[in-house]
């Protein structure tokens, strides 16, 4: 999980994840340098389950997201948003499907700041496809549904984020779809808040100019392809 100011939502989150994890499981946290009560909410829970990270100065969203990343020692990560509620049942199916794939995506319900319901699915309103062809032409995977085997970590590093073109969650998408297998859960395992101080967007953005989304897609595949040369 990254954090950045996120105390309002925070608590809520935290405790829907440390409901599903066992005793030997962790939950992560690096913080880019949060100036109100995120890291007192964090300290309150007294968890030894919870590592906290706080970066020296702010790295952005992407990078501070890495950096919880690459903290994490599981055999499995699950990447967590400081705002969502995550579904009972969301460790448990994601670990099942992982048993045949290597990187789990799952459906969530989109809520506003009350956790009124916007969308039933998130899948359903993105036209979310599986595939590399259709993740490169359009991101459609949000991270915050995302879980996948460490191997996957492995090939994915070093994340190409110091040159400010692809996210964390866009770059471990390709990866993903392009050397691993891949499933999709058509059930929505998370509340998938959106509200008006919201880091991520939620998705690629559809403003950018062609020429940029080109250069997007071109760097991204030279990138991916690379790593073919990487062991």
């Amino acid at each position: 999980m990254a954090t950045f100011n996120g105390a309002e939502f925070l608590r809520e989150q935290i405790c829907s994840i440390l409901s599903q994890l066992g005793p030997n499981d962790e939950l992560v946290i690096s913080d880019d340098g949060s100036i109100d009560d995120t890291l007192a909410i964090i300290g309150a829970f007294n968890d030894g389950r919870i590592k906290v990270f706080i970066n020296e100065g702010s790295r952005g969203y992407s990078t501070n997201f890495n950096n919880a990343i690459e903290k994490a020692t599981g055999d499995v990560i699950f990447l967590s948003d400081q705002d969502d509620i995550w579904l009972p049942s969301k460790v448990e199916k994601c670990l099942k499907e992982l048993k045949k794939s290597d990187f789990v995506v799952h459906d969530a319900k989109v809520v506003d700041y009350n956790l009124q319901i916007l969308m039933d699915s998130y899948f359903d309103y993105r036209n979310v496809k599986p595939g590399f062809v259709a993740n490169f032409v359009r991101i459609g995977y949000l991270g915050c549904c995302m879980a996948f085997k460490r191997k996957v970590l492995d090939k994915a590093n070093p994340m190409p984020l110091k040159y400010k073109v692809i996210t964390h969650d866009s770059w471990l998408t390709l990866v993903s779809e392009f050397y691993f297998s891949v499933s999709l859960i058509d059930e929505p395992l998370l509340l998938y808040r959106r509200h008006g101080s919201n880091v991520s967007n939620g998705g690629a953005s559809e403003g950018n100019s062609l020429a940029f989304k080109v250069y997007i897609r071109v760097f991204s595949l030279l990138k991916i392809v690379s790593r073919f040369r990487i062991c």
